[in-house]
């Protein structure tokens, strides 16, 4: 990826013109934006709003998605809106399997022989609420301000199925060849995608053997071009529960005799992370390819203190670091950790003088692509569970690890396509680098088809903000995008039958 890397940032920085690259011509780039355009504004805007209404929680967050029925009511409603599109060829279906979220499966048949196959991924469940959304905004009710609509789950990641469809209809409406497509939009990606191996599988010999898989998923780093994620971190989940006390004391009576638990689990959680620096444990570490310390050194370039500046810093809070380049390694190969819970603890204004009996913690590790997370998840138990102080009761309870994903190399022609649709449909050079984000299907996928090209991109672009307040869709980004998926299949369906 160094080459792909240097290259896009030597483009940017010259803007000399470049060799057209694409089977799609100029007055062809134009049309197809035209028509998304439409399309976005008349279709996608007013059913994207409606989806923000429905709180279908991941199966993470609400245990009675089911008996509640959102998650069947924002499935349907995809349903309903893909069945009435132009596309021809399209066959739409919901599949489910008992006590699963619910999967809409789509396949567009090809328009031409020998035209390819691709895989195009969404997901339609959300993030809970969060607090702190600005007045007049919440995360429950669309608001269109400034070109952005707002609401949870429109740009992660209600919008992919809507863009997918969009793209297919405007080469259609060119009268431009594409492959077959299949479209996969899960329920359950906010919660680590543990459904979607048993669709998978399910749903093997339907998918088929797709040459290209189009993601929809994933960060921008700005809104000014096409953006291309290389790698995706792991994710490490658990909870971290310390118990001395089956009941609240006194904490007069209790102290000094009862040891307390926060005490301890601090204790067990710097065997884990040291305080100071914020260095975790060795097993959580891979070295980092020169190639990708290159790439990144690019988005540097590119981006300037954007990665910084876009983030809602209180008082003079600074960065962990001051060099941009490691910053964005930090934040794509190297591992984190944010304690994202915390129960056994009241609120301020109801904690009475009382020694608490347990204190647990929700910890979240992200961790780097390439490291399988099961060992490192059975690491990090074994340190957090061993010799507990005062021999208290401790337990480190693992949800599903979950390891990440580094790109196979860019193929020439999908490199030089997407070079050219960002020319097209942004005015600027397509850029490339990891994100700090998850998204479990891309391993999986990787693993199962070795050979298979992915194009992962997205609109989540600075201050979008996904799963925090004030989450955001910037609405002409997620157009262009759309535009370059369309550029993208018309170059695959050349480069298949060629």
């Amino acid at each position: 990826m160094d080459t792909i890397a240097s290259k896009a940032s030597a483009e940017y920085d010259t803007n000399r013109p470049a060799e057209r690259n694409s089977i799609v011509n100029s007055e062809q780039s134009k049309n197809i934006s035209r028509f998304v355009e439409e399309q976005w504004d008349q279709r996608i805007i007013p059913v994207l709003s409606d989806y923000i209404r429905i709180p279908n929680k991941s199966p993470v967050f609400d245990p009675n998605w089911e008996a509640n029925g959102h998650m069947r009511a924002a499935v349907e409603m995809f349903e309903a809106w893909a069945s009435q599109t132009s596309v021809e060829g399209l066959t739409v279906e919901i599949v489910t399997l008992p006590g699963r979220t619910p999967v809409l499966f789509c396949e567009v048949a090809a328009t031409a022989a020998d035209a390819g196959s691709v895989l195009l991924y969404g997901h339609y469940d959300k993030q809970p609420e969060f607090s702190g959304w600005e007045a007049g905004l919440s995360p429950w009710e669309p608001v269109i301000r400034d070109g952005r609509l707002y609401g949870r789950g429109g740009a992660d990641d209600g919008y992919a199925l809507f863009g997918s469809l969009t793209a297919i209809a405007a080469l259609q409406a060119e009268g431009m060849a594409h492959g077959r497509c299949i479209l996969l939009i899960e329920g359950c990606e906010e919660s680590g995608s543990f459904d979607l191996p048993f669709y998978v599988e399910t749903l093997r010999e339907r998918i088929g053997q797709p040459d290209l898989v189009v993601c929809l998923d994933a960060e921008c780093g700005n809104y000014d071009q096409l953006w291309t994620t290389t790698s995706l971190r792991g994710m490490l989940p658990g909870t971290l529960q310390v118990e001395v006390l089956t009941e609240g004391q006194h904490s007069g009576a209790a102290g000094g005799i009862v040891p307390s638990s926060f005490r301890i689990l601090r204790n067990l959680m710097d065997r884990i992370e040291d305080p100071r620096s914020g260095r975790l444990h060795d097993a959580l570490y891979v070295d980092i390819p020169g190639s990708v310390v290159q790439q990144h050194r690019g988005v540097a370039q590119v981006l300037g203190n954007l990665p910084i500046d876009r983030l809602p810093w209180a008082g003079n809070t600074q960065p962990e670091l001051d060099d941009m380049v490691e910053l964005l390694l930090n934040n794509s190969w190297r591992p984190s950790l944010e304690t994202v819970g915390i129960s056994g603890a009241p609120e301020i204004q109801d904690a009475g003088n009382t020694l608490r009996p347990s204190t647990s913690v929700k910890l979240v590790f992200r961790l780097p692509p390439i490291l399988d997370a099961a060992p490192a998840a059975a690491r990090i138990k074994e340190v957090l569970e061993a010799d507990p102080p005062y021999h208290a009761s401790v337990e480190f309870a693992l949800d599903t690890p979950q390891t990440g994903w580094s790109a196979p190399p860019v193929a020439p022609w999908l490199d030089s396509s997407m070079q050219q649709a960002s020319r097209d449909f942004f005015g600027k050079p397509a850029m490339f680098m990891g994100m700090g984000g998850t998204i479990p299907f891309m391993k999986m996928l990787g693993d199962a088809y070795p050979e298979t090209q992915f194009m992962v991109t997205g609109v989540l672009g600075p201050k979008s903000n996904a799963h925090g307040p004030n989450e955001f869709l910037e609405i002409s980004t997620g157009k262009r995008i759309t535009s370059c998926v369309a550029g993208v299949l018309a170059d695959h369906a050349k480069q298949a039958r060629a």
